[in-house]
């Protein structure tokens, strides 16, 4: 968690790693560097193209799904009140 007398490069730092750890956990090593390799390769703008999976959906599908992924996908973390 990044607090306001960090600096920016440790916040990127945070950022970063916590990116990896998402994408070795879900791909593995090879496929978190695969996938970055395409997204460096296709110049993918991940904004634009969420943009458009958004627009495509139909009002109240996105809450619909949200709700069924929070059923299906509970927390269980170990969360920080700061």
């Amino acid at each position: 968690m990044a607090y306001p007398n960090e600096s920016i490069e440790q916040n990127t730092f945070e950022l970063a790693d916590a990116g990896m750890v998402c994408l070795t956990e879900k791909f593995g090593v090879v496929g978190a560097e695969a996938f970055i390799a395409l997204i460096l390769r296709e110049k993918l703008d991940y904004t634009k193209w969420r943009q458009t999976y958004y627009e495509e959906m139909q009002p109240g599908e996105f809450h619909e799904k949200a709700l069924k992924y929070a059923k299906d996908h509970p927390y269980s973390g170990n969360a920080e009140v700061i």
